[in-house]
Formats: structure tokens, C-alpha cells, sequence
């Protein structure tokens, strides 16, 4: 985000003003710039509405207003409200996605911390973590800590994030790993060999901004037939 239009009115019409804003969205389909919109209704005073637009620039908002439906929209939205709208330009100097920070933390405590005891502020203690390579799913903090060191005793590794994304309670992160095979891990003794894998995990984070289930998806087969412990398919 580095650039939000604010748009401030007042208007005891919402229901036709929702309609409106409605018939922009579809007619400006595969053309308009704003990639988000957030209208927030004054809990003292339900006539008093404020919208907020994001952009990925000023340029391109500039290009969003010039649209003839953006300018017919913005006519038809004046005759609805109690005066003219009025705008506010701003540049966004701070961005704080908190979960997704949060997300970023926990790859970087699994990887790089000597222990795993900074993940008692990130994660909630009943935790429920879900991995279709286990039997069953890992429930608690505890657990959670007991099954990431059975990786850590096996592989020396690092996380790199490809891609992270943000919405309401739940982050995505698609990432890439890289491992080499140092100890015991699921029974085969340390082979030195390096082994590579993608995959995604998705976070929901409680109330409290700390993480409370996760879901992962990567190919553990893969991995171990890196490992020389599965044979490959035969071609």
C-alpha cells in the first residue's frame, strides 16, 4: 500500500448510496486502479460515512479518477449526500501488517533461534497445528515446540518466504526450504545429503494477534526420497 484516498460525506440515503458504489465496481471492471475499499459508518452518527480507497500509487489514482464512470458516480453520489464529499490525498509512511510481521517471526525463530522459547509470545498455548503427513493433528505449544525440534535435530535449514498474503484473520506464506540431513529424522540416520522442497502454510490468528492453528502443505515424500529413503517412481 503507498497511497489511500480518503472520501468523507454525510447521507441518510445509504441503502441507494451502497447501490451506486455497487454499479461502479461492475461497470469499471478491467479498468479501474483501486485494488481496495473499506466504508465505515460513524457509530455516533449514522448519517456520517467515510470510505477509504487504496491505490497502488497516486499516479494511478489519478488515472481511477479519470474514468467516465468514476466522474458520472461521483455526480449521482453528490446528489445523495448532504453536501459535496470531500477528499483527502494521503501517502502512507507506515504500513504495519501485524500478522503478517507475526508470520514473518515465527519462519525466523524456527530457523535462526538456538531455542524455541520466543514462540511462547507468537502462539497461543492451545495451538492446533494441522499436517497431512501426521496421523493426527498437534495440539498445544508444547507439542508444537516437540515437533519442530524433531526438524531441527535432523536438518540444519533455512526458510525463505516467496510470497506472503494477508486477509482478515488468516496469513498465507508460500515458502521454500533448503535442509541438510544432520541427524536422526523419522527413523534414517544422518546421510549429509542437501535437500530442497516448497510448500505453504496458512496461519489463523486469534484475537490477541498471537497465531492459533496452522495448516501446512509441502512434499514430504519428496523429501525423502532426497534422502535416499524412498525409491523413486519408476519412468
Amino acid at each position: 500500500m503507498t497511497f489511500v484516498q480518503l472520501i468523507d460525506c454525510r447521507t441518510s440515503r445509504f441503502e441507494e448510496l451502497d447501490r451506486l458504489m455497487n454499479q461502479w465496481v461492475e461497470q469499471t471492471r478491467g479498468r479501474r486502479t483501486a485494488t481496495h475499499a473499506v466504508v465505515g459508518k460513524d457509530r455516533g452518527d449514522t448519517s456520517h460515512l467515510v470510505e477509504i480507497v487504496e491505490f497502488p500509487s497516486y499516479e494511478e489514482a489519478m488515472r481511477n479518477s479519470k474514468l467516465p464512470e468514476t466522474d458520472r458516480i461521483f455526480r449521482e453520489m453528490s446528489a445523495l449526500c448532504e453536501g459535496t464529499p470531500t477528499f483527502t490525498d494521503l501517502d502512507v509512511v507506515r504500513d504495519a501488517r501485524l500478522n503478517a510481521d507475526t508470520a514473518r517471526r515465527f519462519f525466523e525463530i524456527v530457523t535462526a533461534s538456538h531455542d524455541l522459547s520466543p514462540l511462547t509470545g507468537l502462539v497461543e498455548e492451545d495451538y492446533r497445528d494441522h499436517d497431512p503427513a501426521n496421523e493426527r493433528d498437534v495440539v498445544g505449544l508444547k507439542d508444537l515446540r516437540r515437533e519442530l525440534d524433531a526438524w531441527r535435530a535432523g536438518f540444519d535449514f533455512t526458510f525463505r518466504a516467496e510470497d506472503r498474503v494477508a486477509q482478515g484473520d488468516r496469513v498465507c506464506t508460500r515458502w521454500s526450504w533448503e535442509g541438510i540431513h544432520k541427524g536422526d529424522f523419522l527413523g534414517i540416520p544422518a546421510t549429509g545429503r542437501r535437500a530442497t522442497m516448497t510448500g505453504m502454510t496458512v496461519f489463523r490468528f486469534s484475537t490477541s494477534g498471537r497465531v492459533a492453528e496452522g495448516w501446512w502443505q509441502y512434499d514430504r515424500l519428496g523429501l525423502l526420497r532426497q534422502l535416499g529413503a524412498v525409491e523413486p517412481p519408476e519412468l
